[in-house]
Formats: structure tokens, C-alpha cells, sequence
């Protein structure tokens, strides 16, 4: 059982979950999440979080928002992750209950496994052919995070309407 509520999971989903679709596409089509997909996902938390959690628990979401953004802005400027990935991180974050960490750390890895594994069959296979101008097929070494962030958070969601407490 995760420790985000089954409520505030059904809360959030249908608004956060299209966002991270548009994250994943626009990440592997472009390399780049946008700053207006960030912004559409932290104003998301601010309006809904005043349903869809408790008051107190709410405000203390927005320090979850800061420890991330820190520690984005930190492996960004180290090269660890790219400036659009460390803002959707920062942005996420209050919506995911601090009880979850470790649940999601072991969803994220698993996603970014998919992910990575998925890509590059698809850029090495006749699926690329499909959408032959995104950039993510010719960029080298380089792998558009956002489908592993996007898809990790759209899942948390997904599971914790289900299995939620």
C-alpha cells in the first residue's frame, strides 16, 4: 500500500497525467522539456493540492519542491541531468508523499530501464521511420530523461489511485 491517498491520487491524475505524455513526447521529439509543461505541473499542485490534500501536509509539499530544486540545480550545473529535467523534478515533487521515496526511487529505476531499452530498440529498428525528424533518434549518447520522468510519475499516480492508502 503506498502512503499517498487513493483521493488525492484521483485528484491529481487527470490533470498531471497528460502533462507527462506531452513531457515524454516533446522530450524525445525535441531533447527538451519545456519550461511551460514545468510551470502547467507546479500551478497544477498549487490549485488542485488545496483539495486534494490537507492544508498542513500541503504547505509542507512545497519543501519537497525546494530540496529538488536544489539538488536539480546542483546536478545540472555537475552535467548529471539537463536543466528541463532537473525543473520537471522540482516541479513533481509535491506530489509525491515523502512516504513513497523509496517506492518511487525503485519505480523510477524501472521506468528508466524501460525506457532506455524501448528507445534504443526503437531507434535501432524501422520504428524510427515513424517520426524520422525527432531528435532523440541522432542524438548520439544522449537519452531524453523525460520519458523516464514523465512515465514515473504518470504511473505513481496510476497505482496510487489503486493501491493508495
Amino acid at each position: 500500500m503506498l502512503s499517498i491517498s487513493a483521493a488525492s491520487a484521483i485528484w491529481f491524475a487527470p490533470f498531471v497525467i497528460p502533462i507527462c505524455l506531452y513531457v515524454c513526447f516533446t522530450d524525445m521529439r525535441e531533447l527538451r522539456i519545456t519550461n511551460q509543461a514545468n510551470l502547467a505541473l507546479f500551478v497544477i499542485f498549487v490549485a488542485v493540492g488545496l483539495i486534494a490534500l490537507p492544508f498542513d501536509a500541503y504547505l509542507w509539499r512545497y519543501t519537497h519542491f525546494a530540496a529538488v530544486l536544489v539538488a536539480g540545480i546542483a546536478l545540472n550545473a555537475g552535467g548529471v541531468m539537463g536543466a528541463g529535467d532537473a525543473k520537471f523534478a522540482a516541479a513533481a515533487a509535491p506530489l509525491v508523499h515523502v512516504g513513497d521515496l523509496r517506492f518511487l526511487m525503485a519505480l523510477f529505476a524501472v521506468t528508466l530501464l524501460a525506457a532506455f531499452l524501448s528507445h534504443r530498440i526503437a531507434k535501432w529498428s524501422g520504428l524510427q521511420r515513424l517520426a524520422p525528424e525527432w531528435k532523440s533518434w541522432s542524438s548520439g549518447k544522449r537519452f531524453p530523461m523525460g520519458l523516464a520522468l514523465g512515465g514515473t510519475l504518470a504511473l505513481y499516480l496510476i497505482l496510487g489511485i489503486f493501491y493508495g492508502s
